[in-house]
């Protein structure tokens, strides 16, 4: 850690949430983005302050990443680091810390040994080839595999409004690509529930992958200040892995919102003029600041899996719409197939990956998909008719394909490992070439004869093919 000699600053000025004002009073002028301190006798704990801004020559807005009960006018104000630094290396796996690099599991200090400003961009690594073969990531959850499929070095955004299922979505896809993955896997909770973080913690422990895995978190219940550095503090992790252990990362973010949520609240404080909608005016540059840190190497790849909140489950809200030109794969989760039931609840024919308009995947799975998504989008239109007349009043041709997207449909459903206590369902893992070949076959009308119901919560369809066929 890069240490500083200790210069008298000034003295607060004033506290508005979490944005102090520092009157200087000393020659000395910090650099944005230094870390400055509180040092009283009588005060127990240190208080930390980011310099975010200049009012003018003489005042400074700072960004505060202590407790604001702890902070009072006139309290002396002196530097502190360069940055703040947080732990990296090996040593950090197998643990959950904090926004400050420290240990939130219980478990002894984190050696600061080697460490790293989190503000600092590693510098941009050789990119790696557009002609290099990309090898696609077996998520095992089938609707994914199959519509949605994830490169290793890609992003995956899982998009959806509140209680259809992103968070567990999320941790269902790192249970299962932790378990084949030979890299390291990093985590970040930015602004998300406590109770999650620790469901995500005992999900590792269980499958014996938590000594790969490391843990930054800053919770819903945390200032603004710090849930919006969280982000910045994980991408630095993912820079060292990528760059100095030249390992694959699978790298997870939940929640991207809360991280524009979080800056739009320290920019109200700060009094910037807001944009049209409400949000930041900075808001493009934050989220291109964080995702553009999340590159590939020729030596290594960042694969990422990032859960987006859709206010009000308006898709061209600015947060939204600023965050998914960066996914090469995005989920839509449907509300009205989470009210139905039907999980996990995504809307396929929303949903989109470049893998399948870039020929990464081989002509037969592009082929498949394509006569799926056809009948898919009959099967939509028909349900509207059937929903007003009833299925009777089809004509045969007609019945025929919207019993074969029933049954596509329902297939797409699967129960999660993650979910068994809730479900009291087995969890499934189903390989991609499974899944192809039962979407073939429900297509082609091989399971005609089948009930659709026995479509819902399986795995491989294979055996209900019926045995005259």
């Amino acid at each position: 850690m890069e240490k500083i000699k200790k210069q008298f600053v000034g003295r607060v000025y004033g506290v508005r949430g979490q944005i102090v004002t520092v009157h200087c009073q000393s020659e000395y002028r910090p650099s944005l983005g230094e870390i400055l301190s509180t040092q009283e006798k009588e005060n127990e704990h240190t208080i930390k302050l980011e310099v975010h801004s200049y009012q003018d020559r003489d005042v400074l807005s700072c960004l505060l990443l202590s407790s604001k009960e702890d902070v009072y006018k006139n309290m002396k104000v002196v530097t502190e680091s360069a940055s703040l630094f947080i732990p990296v290396g090996k040593a950090i796996l197998g643990r959950a810390m904090n926004f400050y690099g420290k240990p939130v599991d219980g478990g002894e200090e984190l050696s600061q040994t080697h460490t790293r400003p989190i503000h600092t961009v590693a510098k941009p690594p050789i990119l790696m080839a557009e002609t290099q073969e990309k090898k696609l990531l077996e998520t095992g959850i089938k609707i994914i595999d199959f519509f949605t499929p994830l490169f290793e070095g890609g992003r995956l955004g899982l998009v959806g409004g509140a209680g259809v299922g992103k968070t567990a979505l999320m941790t269902e896809v790192i249970r299962n690509l932790n378990s084949t993955h030979s890299g390291v896997t990093l985590f970040a909770g930015i602004g998300e529930r406590i109770r999650e973080g620790h469901e995500l913690w005992e999900s590792l422990k269980k499958t014996k992958t938590l000594y790969k895995t490391a843990l930054i978190v800053a919770h819903i219940n945390e200032n603004a200040a710090v849930r919006f550095g969280v982000a910045d503090a994980a991408a630095t992790l993912a820079e060292y892995f990528r760059d100095e252990e030249k390992t694959d990362v699978l790298f997870f973010a939940d929640n991207i919102f809360r991280f524009v949520q979080a800056g739009n609240e320290l920019s109200t404080l700060l009094e910037e003029i807001p944009s049209e909608f409400g949000y930041q005016s900075t808001l493009e540059t934050e989220m291109a600041r964080f995702e553009n840190r999340l590159m590939n190497s020729e030596d290594a790849s960042i694969s990422s899996v990032q859960t987006v909140y859709v206010p009000a489950d308006e898709l061209n809200d600015p947060a939204v719409a600023a965050a998914l030109p960066y996914f090469e794969a995005v989920v839509i989760l449907s509300r009205e197939m989470s009210k139905n039931g039907m999980y996990p609840a995504i809307n396929i024919l929303s949903s989109k990956s470049s893998v399948l308009d870039k020929g990464l995947i081989d002509d037969h799975h592009l082929k498949v998909a394509t006569a799926a998504i056809e009948l898919l989008d009959k099967y939509e239109r028909l349900a509207r008719v059937v929903t007003i007349i009833g299925e009777s009043e089809l004509s045969l041709q007609d019945k025929v394909v919207y019993g074969r997207g029933l049954r596509l449909r329902n297939y797409m459903t699967q129960p999660f490992f993650t979910l068994e206590s809730q479900t009291g369902r087995p969890g499934i893992f189903v390989k991609r070439e499974e899944a192809l070949a039962d979407v073939k076959a429900i297509v082609e009308g091989k399971f005609d004869a089948v009930s659709p119901e026995k479509f819902l919560y399986i795995g491989s369809a294979t055996h209900l093919i019926p045995t005259n066929v």
